[in-house]
Parts: C-alpha cells; structure tokens; sequence
C-alpha cells in the first residue's frame, strides 16, 4: 500500500472519521437488502399487548446497530468489498448545493491571495487541515515524516510570516505535494504527477484536497484488508450475541429457520425412500446433520422468493443468495445449450481452437438479462439457435468441413428451443450436475481440495468455480455464526423422526 511503510492509523480521529466514510456503504447493504427481501412475513400478526412508545435514543441506538452488524457482516462476507467516495448524484439538489458553496468558497480564497496586501486567513485554516490528514496517515514510529511535517507546517511560524508579509504559499504547497507522494498508494501516482504540473495556488490547493479525500479512502481500504482476518472471531460472535439478543425478544424468531430444515429432512428421506424402491442402496449418511445442513443451503439456490418465507438465519443474506440463484439458472442454460451443440455436431468441432469459447459469449450475450422482466426466453433461445448454426457453418466451411444441411440446422434450432422447458431433459441433467458440484464444493470446502468437474461443465468451468467459492465462503461464515441454534433444531428434528419411525 503506502511506500514509505504499511500506514495503519491508531487515533480516534480517523476512527470516527472512517466510521461515518463506511455509514454509506452499509446504509447501501441495508436498503439493497430491504429492496429485494420480501416484507416481513409476521407483520400482520396481532400483538398480544399494546405497543409501547419508545424514545428517539432508542430508536436512534436500535438503528446503528443494525447498521453496523450489515456492514460487519459485509466485509466478512464480501471478499470484494470496498470503501468508495460517496458521489451525489448528478443534477441532484444536494450536488448543486455542493459545487456552489465550493465555488463560493475557492473564489473567496482566490480573491483573498490576491488582496494587497494578500490575506492568508482562509489559507492558513486550510494548511493546518493539510497538516492534519498527513500526521493522520503516520504511525508513531514514523519519526523522520513526522518532524519533517512539523518544521516545515509550523503554523505559528506559518502565522508569523503572513503578518510580516513573509509567507511563502507556493513553497509549502510543493512540500505538502512531495510529502503526499511519499505517502500515497502505487495508483496515486499519476494524480500526484498531476499536482506538480499545476502551477496556480488556488488550482493546486483544491487538487490537493481532492487528492487527500482519494488517500483516506485508499487508507481505509488497505486497513480494512489488513484486519480482515483478525476480525472473523470478533464478528462470528458479534452476529451471534445480537440474533440471540433477537430472540429472546421474539421467541418464535427461528419458525422459518426450523421449516426450512425439517422440510430438508423430509425431501432427503423421500429421496432415500425411492432410491430403496428403486432397488438402490438406502444411504443413511444423507441424514447426518452435517449433509442436511449442506442440503439445506442447496435448497436456497433453488428457492421461491415470492412465496416461501425465507428462513431467518440467512435473511440478511437473501440477496447473495438470490444473485447466486440467478447465476445458477444461467450457467445451467449456457452448459446445456453448449452441450446440445457438442452433441449435435459431433468430432467436426472438438479440435477446432477457440470455437466454443466464441459460440459461449455468443450465448453469454444474449443470456445476459435473462433475469429482467422484459427478457422473453423464447425469443432469446431462438435468437441463439440461429446465430449458432451461422456461425458452426462458416466456422466447419472454412476447416474444410461440410457445412450444415437443413436438416441438422433445424434439429439443433429445435433441441436448443427445447431448453427453455424446466423439465427439458438436457436442461435437468445439467442443472442436477451444476448442483452436485456445489454440493461437492461445500463437502470439500473444509478439506480445501476442489472437487472433480462433472462431465458437460467444463465450457463454464471458470464462471462454475468462481460460484462454488463465493457460496462456500457465504455458507462457511453463516455457520460458524448460527451453529448453535442449528445443532438444537437439528437434533430436535431428527430425534423426532427417529421417535416417530419407531412408534410406527
């Protein structure tokens, strides 16, 4: 990160400051959350006493907490994540205001500098700023930076030169730049190359401003890389203490997590039941607790979110998961189209370098808002259907192959139209091989070794690899803060079962 050395901030002062920098990334989790989660499914439940009044510090107190444990939560979860510079948004009320009280404020300044004699008061506030964000950015062993900064922004010093007319702006200016490029990250390096060819006080000072904004988010970030794995005990226990405070308000808060899991339990034994009927080996190991968590989890990428309430436990994760929902469908309606079209066209095209990847992002393409309301799969299918067969034609043509007849033309057409059937044969069987690797991925997870890659899938091995990562992370993490409470119903629901077969 820094140059001079891993710049890690101990103070309170830039401890409140991040704070209020990372309020807008969680207040971002929260609504995105509270945007795509369906409204809560007691919420029309009489109460059973009259609703208490409660005081705005309580209020005020219940809301940070939410929106510190989404954004703990966030940067456990989210590999990825990462502090920005809030942007208002263009043409807003709140922009308008911005630039105009900054305009107002830099020509007040401007016109300050070239009074005669000039007036440093506006100028000398904004050194001692400067001079703050640079001490900010040292760690007390950085001594050498240290004194070279006080020397050099003495600000009683600095005070004394403007009175007597002594004060030189450019001079500290050019300092405070070099001092910037001693301390700022590698990708700083082009703005600090920037500030040096600006040569108007007023100019320069506001880059410099902009500059230093850009070096304390680059600052947050690296320190929030660099605790990263020291905090994952610290927020397992978080999250846990707070859904336990949570339930022993609202005892019923784990109704949905036990459906979710005893209607796991039931789907394995009817599974395990037909395969017997079916004359295959009953596997009693389906039921451990461990695979029915596992399953358990599979069946979140499989979920109806307009109608099944979604199990409290993973609530605040509703959206990833329905994000990785999405992928799923689309990696399984990739693969299979890729498939029929192996299939279809036989040796022609296996040796042929680069054509399944280019028949893939033609796919891809037209795959790409299959998830958006206007998105019609039929007419995307059909689309694909015949993009492919031009170009498998002219791709075979031009490596001396037959070019497709028009009745192979149309039988593919046909079979990647086909796809957009749920209970498409293709379509099941790659979903059921997408699932199976996922399922792997969590077993496997713990052991650190990747499982095999099923037959059919390695068109969309990368994209399928990158998928299972993020859901063991995701459901790694949700464990180890939830197991508690698992491992109770678990054992509740399968020594119930157990009572229930032998009474039978």
């Amino acid at each position: 990160m820094p140059k001079e050395a891993d710049h890690l901030e101990d103070g309170g002062d830039k401890e409140s400051k991040e704070e209020q920098r990372q309020e807008a990334p969680g207040e971002s989790v929260r609504k995105r959350v509270r945007a795509n989660t369906p409204s809560p499914h007691r919420g029309n439940t009489p109460q059973a006493s009259p609703p208490r009044f409660v005081s705005v510090e309580e209020l005020m107190e219940t809301a940070k907490g939410v929106t510190n444990m989404a954004l703990a939560h966030e940067i456990m979860v989210n590999q990825a994540f990462q502090i920005k510079p809030t942007e208002l948004p263009e043409g807003s009320l709140e922009r308008r205001v911005k630039e105009i009280m900054h305009k107002a404020f830099w020509d007040c300044l401007e016109a300050q500098l070239k009074e005669d004699p000039p007036s440093y008061g506006h100028a000398i506030k904004l050194l001692a700023e400067i001079k703050e964000t640079l001490v900010s950015f040292l760690l007390p062993g950085h001594g050498r930076l240290r004194s070279q900064i006080e020397e050099v922004l003495d600000l009683p010093l600095i005070q004394q030169q403007a009175e007597n007319g002594a004060l030189d702006i450019g001079r500290l200016s050019q300092f405070i730049v070099w001092m910037m490029g001693s301390l700022c990250a590698p990708s700083r390096d082009e703005d600090i190359q920037k500030l040096k060819q600006i040569t108007e006080i007023v100019p320069l000072l506001k880059a410099i401003f902009s500059v230093l904004d850009l070096m304390k988010v680059d600052m947050a970030n690296f320190a929030l890389s660099s605790i990263r794995p020291h905090l994952m005990q610290q927020s397992v226990e978080y999250e846990r203490n707070k859904f336990q405070e949570f339930l022993e308000k609202q005892p019923n808060a784990l109704d949905f997590t036990e459906k979710w899991l005893e209607d796991t339990v039931k789907c394995l034994k009817d599974s395990t039941a037909a395969a017997a009927a079916g004359g295959a080996t009953s596997d009693c190991s389906s039921l451990h607790p461990l695979s029915v968590h596992n399953h358990a989890y599979l069946r979140l990428l499989r979920w109806d979110h307009t109608s099944d309430p979604f199990p409290e436990t993973v609530l605040m994760d509703q959206v990833r998961f329905q994000e990785m929902q999405q992928e799923v469908e689309r990696l399984v309606l990739l693969s299979s189209v890729l498939l029929i079209v192996y299939t279809t066209t036989g040796e022609a095209i296996s040796g042929l370098p680069g054509l399944m990847e280019t028949l893939k992002n033609t796919v891809n393409i037209l795959l790409a808002d299959m998830h958006s309301p206007s998105f019609s799969a039929q007419e995307a299918l059909a689309t694909i259907g015949e993009k492919l067969c031009v170009e498998l034609s002219q791709c075979l043509s031009q490596h001396g192959y037959s070019p497709f007849s028009a009745d192979r033309t149309s039988t593919l057409k046909g079979q990647i139209s086909a796809t957009v059937q749920p209970d498409n044969t293709v379509r099941m069987l790659m979903e059921t091989r997408v699932h199976s690797y996922l399922l792997a991925s969590l077993e496997s997870s713990q052991h650190k070794t990747p499982p095999p890659l099923p037959g059919g899938l390695v068109p969309v091995s990368k994209e399928l690899k990158e998928l299972a990562v993020r859901f063991s992370r995701l459901v790694n993490f949700n464990k180890l803060v939830f197991s508690p409470f698992y491992q109770k119903t678990l054992q509740k629901i399968l020594t119930s079962g157990e009572s229930s077969s032998t009474d039978t």
